[in-house]
């Protein structure tokens, strides 16, 4: 199983305000701001931290199928590139890559190296570049696999014998999918 999220960076410059009163509060432990606060570059740490926030949340709506927002009780704590994350009696690990462009994390039940394979988009437009990952990661995986999401929004490859986890994420003009 896996989880993975990518940040634009340019995009989050733009879009955000994350220095606006209270929207740490609203996302991050006393801990998470901590670091947030104390981090040389203040954004990158925040959106380091909301890249494997999302990671694991799409890991663990693998194991328990729900839907939620509390990011706030999804709980980091980082080493290097390389993260842990709880939530409850839930533990998963993190990997996590930063550019000048982009911030990647993923998500894994056990210490793992990256495996998402990046892309840049050269449209905007949503919806194209949600069809675009997704063609890319079927020309990846070959014509005998199909994709299909649960009721939940979760997606899995099924090639008729067996189910891969799969996780998709885009933001801005980058995009991956992993496959665990």
């Amino acid at each position: 199983m896996v989880g993975n999220d990518i940040v634009d960076l340019k995009e989050a410059e733009k879009a955000s305000n994350w220095q606006r009163p209270r929207w740490l509060d609203k996302l991050f432990t006393i801990s998470e701001k901590q670091l947030i606060h104390n981090s040389e570059n203040p954004f990158v740490m925040v959106w380091r931290l909301w890249s494997m926030k999302e990671a694991a949340y799409k890991l663990f709506i693998q194991t328990n199928p729900s839907r939620f927002y509390n990011p706030k009780g999804f709980e980091c704590s980082i080493s290097d590139n390389s993260g842990v994350i709880e939530f409850k009696a839930f533990k998963c690990f993190v990997q996590t890559k930063i550019t000048s462009n982009y911030i990647i994390s993923e998500a894994h039940l056990e210490h793992q190296k990256l495996t998402s394979e990046i892309m840049k988009f050269t449209t905007a437009d949503y919806n194209k570049q949600s069809k675009e990952l997704k063609s890319r990661l079927m020309e990846f995986v070959g014509r005998l696999h199909h994709l299909k999401k649960n009721e939940f929004g979760v997606p899995t490859l099924y090639n008729g014998r067996e189910a891969l986890n799969v996780s998709l994420t885009h933001h801005g003009c980058y995009g991956a999918y992993a496959i665990g």
